[in-house]
């Protein structure tokens, strides 16, 4: 079958890679788009070796570019989570790290609508996956996003100029409400319950304790990635999650859906060595994570998961909180989050009753890879 050409252009934003498309650009059918999708990125095989892909959750990603009429909004996007190994194409999530590329796309294509001098540039766009308004502080040199800078995230090498995200009434996005099953609730695990905190927040999560597991915060995500036993114990946690929350009506349909909810494992802070060998002291950080998506321990923590833990673990009687100590609890507060690959420093600001989340933020770098034509097989 000959092969059709697809303008597009790649972006890495802090620790996820996307392929990011004009909706214009692509053809109107549904199922056409998802063809390019799953090409550009090779769903089909686990290696990803046929496309853009690499094997990860975090690379297996698309991004749909919409122009819109919004007085508040530059742009409109989707995202999509593309299958490995299977041929899915999934936009219940979202990804809180390719925010940061999404707010470098606007300035690098002369989207955005304030003045692009030379200093930081407010960005806003609409994410449509959630329905929420997403601020960014993109700095801008010479009419595009500035790259080179002297922020150094964790899970990436090379210091970036440095992109502050924020999410705007992030609570109840799917769900409509912040915590769709209380602050916590009871799973069954092999006729054992197991209490978890199903929190909405930029993409809904499921938070267990490690304890549950008889684990601590300082396991490795090369150790948990050789138990499937455990893996299979909190895809079952999740699958059950899901209808407890109202997001799927049966636990096979949720099967049908592997990018949310994404479950994660909490735990106390505790000294413990990243995947790149530096080691992280207990007093550096406020809490410990480790979260699976689409099946597999994930190398680091997504963006939209770091948002989601940091907001719950401010709130009272969820499972985070149980794990968090602070002698008093600010307004706005800056959490830190030890992953496998270092900290995440997240910022959350409450509600004045602090009962909920108004704005959620995190620092994140991001750059333009390349742009040009993706070829994929014709679409019918």
């Amino acid at each position: 079958m000959k092969q059709k050409a697809v303008p597009c252009t790649v972006y890495r934003g802090g620790t996820s890679r996307g392929v990011f498309f004009k909706e214009s650009d692509l053809p109107k059918s549904k199922s056409a788009q998802e063809q390019i999708f799953m090409s550009a990125i090779d769903a089909y095989n686990p290696s990803q070796v046929n496309g853009l892909g690499s094997g990860t959750s975090h690379t297996s990603k698309v991004i749909v570019i919409r122009e819109t009429d919004s007085k508040q909004a530059c742009l409109a996007y989707t995202f999509y989570q593309v299958g490995i190994g299977e041929a899915i194409v999934d936009s219940a999530g979202t990804c809180g790290n390719l925010m940061a590329a999404v707010g470098a796309y606007a300035i690098d294509e002369g989207l955005a609508k304030s003045p692009l001098t030379d200093g930081i540039c407010e960005v806003i766009v609409l994410n449509e996956n959630i329905n929420r308004l997403v601020r960014l502080e993109v700095p801008v040199v010479d009419g595009v996003a500035q790259v080179d800078g002297d922020y150094l995230m964790a899970g990436i090498a090379h210091t970036g100029a440095k992109i502050s995200v924020s999410i705007l009434s992030p609570g109840g996005g799917k769900t409509g409400t912040t915590f769709p099953a209380d602050t916590r609730t009871d799973l069954v695990m092999n006729e054992q319950k197991v209490s978890v905190t199903i929190s909405d927040i930029v993409n809904p999560f499921i938070f267990v304790n490690a304890q549950d597991f008889g684990l601590d915060g300082s396991e490795s995500n090369n150790i948990l990635s050789e138990n499937q036993g455990l893996l299979t114990k909190l895809e079952a946690l999740r699958v059950q999650g899901a209808v407890v929350a109202g997001m799927s009506e049966t636990t096979d349909a949720a099967k049908e859906v592997p990018s949310i909810p994404k479950i994660a494992l909490i735990a106390s802070p505790c000294d413990y060595v990243t995947t790149s060998g530096i080691e992280v002291k207990a007093e550096e950080i406020d809490i410990i994570a480790r979260m699976v998506s689409m099946g597999k321990f994930h190398r680091t923590f997504a963006g939209s998961g770091l948002y989601n833990l940091a907001s719950t673990l401010l709130i009272n009687g969820t499972i985070p909180n149980d794990c968090y100590t602070i002698s008093e609890l600010k307004q706005l507060q800056n959490v830190r989050i030890g992953h496998p690959d270092g900290i995440a420093e997240v910022t959350v600001e409450l509600t004045s009753d602090r009962g909920d989340v108004a704005a959620v933020g995190l620092d994140r770098t991001a750059r333009r890879i390349l742009k040009g034509q993706c070829y994929v097989p014709g679409w019918r």
